[in-house]
């Protein structure tokens, strides 16, 4: 373990200068402490010091370093609290990894192109589509101005965006290497996001990606297939279908035409490695949280919407207190729906952490459901969801489907 230090210590002294863009600390070993860690350089005063911003919940804490004591504060946490951490400089990116047993992997290499370093104490926050630069789908969208500028009304979408792709950025290390990768979205909707993924994974990142795009709404389908043809995304298609009984494409899609009417098929090709749902309304996300543990998917990332099952069902004598106030019974019915579908997803084999997806001034719906496939895992099911749902006298449609 002291060479581990070592290593990241001499790593930390080599990049943290005036060239260092961030560096992310994430992926906590233990729930319930700091989620994550970003670290940027700044100068006060006429010194280069290093900010540490550390997210616990919906508290942000700060607190500045100098180089030396930066390297010992990374150390400790990827030796304690951490397994992951990326470092991006002006010119490289680095990516510390951490086994549970505890065995250390650097990998650095060279980037084309130069980041810009803001070294300013009060800079403008940095977003992973950054504002003033144009992107094709954010303008058709009505997100940005020509001139990449981002329209007033639309604002709290754009930093939605960049939140869920922070997210997206976080789980990059887990996923499949050398090969395409598979992600399905469920309930895509108008489908900002599904475009800002397949944008950020196939353009930002260069990877070879494919993302399927399902909704119910024939003309919202229609119009996210021709924006997709427009940009030249290949490896983005949008089919309509329900989430119950969709099953995957017959074929995979050959040369696109704009009059052709993509629709959902019985058989999947391909593994999937991502399932994303993002307010699939009431048992839809249920839905789509049962395919993705029946494709083995290597990534879940679920924003459930309106709950109504478990707020149906609910009966309880010990909690009729609370639960006679109409809105104290609708949030608390949610919380425990989510409640549930997190460790039945740990019960089939995932490491599941709930986020908060936005601020809550937003809306008030803006829990994350995140879970990554374990790579080791006994299969052994933990007691308690059914002795939990018997006694609120409840049974939710994802306990049925898995």
């Amino acid at each position: 373990m002291e060479e581990n230090r070592e290593q990241i210590t001499e790593l930390i002294s080599d990049t943290a200068n005036g060239e260092l863009y961030q560096i992310v600390i994430s992926n906590p070993r233990q729930k319930g402490k700091i989620a994550k860690v970003k670290i940027r350089p700044v100068m006060l005063k006429g010194c280069l010091l290093f900010q540490e911003t550390a997210y616990a919940g919906t508290q942000v804490f700060h607190k500045n370093f100098d180089k030396d004591a930066l390297a010992e504060r990374i150390a400790e946490y990827m030796a304690e609290d951490f397994r992951q951490c990326e470092i991006e400089t002006a010119r490289e990116r680095a990516t510390v990894l951490v086994s549970k047993k505890g065995k250390i992997n650097i990998k650095r290499k060279r980037v084309c192109g130069e980041k810009k370093v803001d070294l300013s104490h009060n800079r403008t926050k940095s977003y992973i589509l950054e504002e003033g630069t144009p992107v094709p789908f954010l303008i058709d969208l009505g997100v940005q101005t020509e001139d990449g500028k981002i329209i007033k009304a639309k604002y709290d979408k754009f930093k939605q965006i960049n939140r869920f792709l922070e997210f997206i950025e976080d789980i990059l290390p887990t996923l499949p290497k050398g090969r395409k990768l598979q992600i399905i979205d469920f309930g895509c909707g108008k489908s900002y996001l599904t475009f800002a993924v397949y944008y950020y994974l196939n353009r930002i990142q260069g990877l070879d990606v494919e993302i399927v795009g399902l909704d119910l709404k024939e003309d919202v389908i229609r119009r996210c297939n021709e924006l997709a043809q427009k940009y030249g995304y290949e490896g983005l298609y949008f089919l309509q279908g329900d989430i119950s009984t969709y099953e995957g494409r017959r074929n995979m899609p050959g040369e696109r035409k704009q009059d052709k009417k993509y629709e959902a098929g019985t058989e999947y090709i391909g593994k999937v490695d991502m399932v994303i749902t993002l307010h699939a309304c009431d048992t839809a996300t249920d839905y789509a949280l049962a395919k993705a543990v029946k494709w083995g998917a290597e990534a879940i990332l679920s924003v459930p919407c309106c709950q109504h099952e478990v707020n149906k069902q609910i009966d309880c004598r010990e909690l009729m207190p609370v639960l006679k106030y109409g809105l104290l019974k609708e949030r608390m019915s949610a919380l425990i729906t989510d409640g549930i579908r997190a460790n039945l997803l740990e019960e089939n084999g995932y490491d599941v952490q709930i986020l908060e997806f936005i601020d809550m001034e937003h809306t008030p719906k803006n829990i994350l459901i995140r879970g990554i496939k374990k790579r080791e895992w006994n299969g052994k099911k933990k007691p308690g969801i059914k002795e939990m749902t018997d006694f609120l006298g409840i049974e939710t449609t994802l306990q049925r489907l898995v």
